[in-house]
């Protein structure tokens, strides 16, 4: 088990109780009582989010808690803990069934799964979450609906997921050999 400071295991229980009313709750207004005053979110590939409590609040209640679709799933692959961040490494995983703008905006369901490395980094202020910078390879997300080809761009799909749960399972460089070609 880790050993955190106080103010780390603070964080750490803030960042939970933020996700779990995320992802087991589905509640925006709990979500934002985690939160400071002026919040900001920004899912840096699509600048899905917000800069302030309204955004933000619209953000979650809109689109991001009401377009998780049902078998999303989150596998945690790392964590740091400093001073002022949490900084999650994690697979995100779902089936494309339903409209989710926040990640594929004016994207049709397509029922293809999709499994994705992101990174979150959280900001804590005043023992409140202050941002959340939430990235992602967006190019392997449209590779895995079908909307990029990985023959004709550099670009791979749910390898990237794999390769980092099980780092033998995927070639390294195997898309470096195929752009020779």
């Amino acid at each position: 088990m880790e050993q955190y400071s106080e103010q780390q295991q603070k964080m750490l229980d803030l960042w939970q109780k933020h996700m779990s009313a995320e992802f087991e709750r589905f509640d925006a207004d709990e979500t934002m009582q985690t939160m400071v005053e002026i919040p900001h979110n920004i899912n840096v590939p699509t600048l899905a989010g917000g800069v302030n409590a309204t955004e933000v609040h619209e953000f979650y209640s809109k689109y991001f808690l009401r377009q998780l679709a049902p078998d999303t799933n989150v596998i945690l692959i790392s964590r740091t803990i400093g001073n002022d961040r949490v900084i999650d490494e994690i697979i995100f995983e779902f089936t494309h069934s339903i409209v989710m703008d926040w990640i594929l905006p004016g994207v049709p369901p397509t029922g293809k799964k999709v499994r994705i490395p992101f990174v979150v980094i959280v900001e804590v202020r005043e023992g409140k979450v202050a941002s959340e910078h939430i990235f992602w390879d967006q190019a392997s997300v449209l590779v895995q609906v079908g909307l990029i080809d990985p023959e004709k761009l550099p670009a791979v799909g749910a390898e990237q997921a794999e390769k980092l749960l099980h780092p033998e399972s995927v070639p390294s460089n195997f898309i470096l050999a195929k752009r020779r070609k």
